[in-house]
């Protein structure tokens, strides 16, 4: 067992004498204090927002450190005001219902496509890098934005490696397969799994957000391809190819095709198997369903882990790292958003009231443009996933009202999470790691805002149009 693990059965263990079947009381902390029970939270996300641009050095090593000190700012205070009991109940709530399965359908979606290498060498012309970009943003919806990136990176930087003018390549794969493309299933994007875990049914954001999608993702693949063709026009005789073939086009580590279709199944059974068991755990009451769930999420990373070869993983650079370091800055998040949460479901009696006006009109119905704009500028800047939640909450967190009579509201709320965080470089996860590996084999990528001249230039006035047909 890890040092890490153990460290995590020891504090279940600590907390589990404690728990109660409590949760935040938002009025309560409305009424201590207010709003600055939210400073916690917003000082977790603005670590993750600019320490790694001011303090890089200090961030990369510390930062797990961080995200616990930011975590006992709020929970401190919080077990002296309310009671460790309910404290511990709260914390072991949101540890078993959102963040243990989380981060276990993250981790398994980063293990399995990490056990897929694409082989070959493919050329890129405008047609091939289009349909590697359009076949990127079929597989986010499927296995994630950042699996889905992770395998098909590697692939598209070999195909361009005798290219100049690249730049234009890399900005767009983020914008679509890093982000927009992943829209339409709860696996896509972790906002949508956990609004999955809040009990959006499984296939809703693909019936409601798929026109919205599929016009982003084609005025993206046009404009890139117009974008392309020039360029590799104006480039006339490619340079000879430093990476020749020297072997056909294939996949190695194809039995992780076959998890992946487990994991989807796994994700499907959980949403419409409902035996009406219910399996009591500290702190929390469990439905079988996710139970199974996650533990066979949990089976398959250790299946893949097992028969994946060795060499694929090192032909892929797989490594923890990156799982490392969601997981620690996610724990984090997670508890410090407990107080806003609980603020907002407390609605015109919670701190955050202001809030809930800016995005409601006259008549005391939410407005979708305000809540597609709201929440993609937050999931700009900020995490994507909590950004989710919060206006989740914010419209009222009942879930047949926004699958419902709400629906446009919520579908705004998503389409803005997912969408948007395609605005800058910290936006999602994958931005930055799509980023780091292309500089990794010495290509140029821009600045963080000379992305951000992409992005608004690009991105924001398409996103207009998509307020006009389907936020009004």
């Amino acid at each position: 067992m890890t040092r890490a693990a153990r460290l995590a059965a020891l504090a279940l263990a600590a907390l589990a004498p404690l728990a109660q079947a409590a949760e935040v009381d938002g009025r309560a902390l409305s009424a201590a204090g207010g709003a600055w029970w939210g400073l916690p939270f917003a000082g977790m996300l603005l670590s993750i927002a600019l320490m790694p641009l001011l303090l890089p050095f200090v961030w990369h090593k510390h930062f797990g450190k961080i995200a616990i000190g930011w975590a006992l700012a709020f929970v401190l205070p919080h077990a002296v005001m309310q009671g460790a009991g309910a404290t511990g109940g709260a914390l072991l709530h949101m540890l078993w219902g959102e963040y243990l399965p989380f981060i276990v359908l993250l981790a398994a979606l980063f293990t399995v496509s990490g056990g897929i290498y694409v082989r070959g060498n493919l050329h890129g012309s405008p047609g091939l890098n289009t349909g590697l970009l359009a076949l990127g943003a079929v597989l986010a919806s499927f296995m994630g934005t950042t699996g889905a990136s992770m395998l098909l990176i590697r692939p598209l930087i070999r195909a361009n490696d005798n290219r100049k003018h690249t730049v234009h390549v890399w900005v767009f794969f983020i914008f679509i397969v890093s982000n927009i493309g992943g829209s339409l299933t709860p696996l896509g994007d972790p906002p949508l799994f956990l609004g999955f875990l809040q009990g959006v049914s499984f296939f809703w954001t693909l019936k409601t957000l798929l026109p919205e999608t599929l016009f982003c993702v084609a005025v993206l693949l046009a404009l890139f391809w117009l974008i392309d063709r020039h360029w590799y026009a104006k480039e006339g005789v490619m340079p000879r190819d430093p990476t020749p073939d020297d072997h056909r086009f294939g996949i190695d580590g194809g039995i992780n095709l076959l998890l992946l279709g487990l994991v989807v199944a796994l994700v499907l059974m959980s949403g419409a198997w409902k035996p009406g068991i219910v399996v009591h755990l500290p702190g929390a009451d469990v439905e079988l369903q996710n139970l199974l769930r996650d533990a066979g999420l949990l089976g398959v990373t250790a299946a893949s882990m097992a028969l994946t070869a060795a060499k694929v993983r090192a032909d892929n650079q797989f490594g923890w790292g990156p799982m490392q370091e969601v997981a620690k800055l996610f724990i984090g998040i997670f508890v410090t958003m407990l107080p806003v949460l609980a603020m907002l479901r407390a609605g015109h009696d919670g701190a955050f009231a202001g809030v809930l006006r800016a995005v409601t009109g006259p008549d005391g119905q939410p407005l979708p443009w305000a809540y597609f704009w709201a929440s993609g500028l937050l999931s700009s800047f900020l995490d994507n996933a909590p950004t989710y939640l919060v206006f989740f909450n914010l419209a009222g967190g009942d879930v047949q009202q926004l699958m419902g009579p709400l629906a446009t509201t919520l579908a705004a709320v998503s389409a803005g999470s997912v969408f948007m965080g395609a605005n800058s470089y910290i936006g999602n996860a994958p931005n930055f790691m799509v980023k780091s590996i292309v500089e990794d084999r010495g290509l140029k990528m821009p600045s963080f805002f000379g992305y951000m001249a992409w992005s608004c230039g690009i991105l924001v006035p398409l996103f207009v149009v998509v307020t006009f047909i389907w936020m009004c």
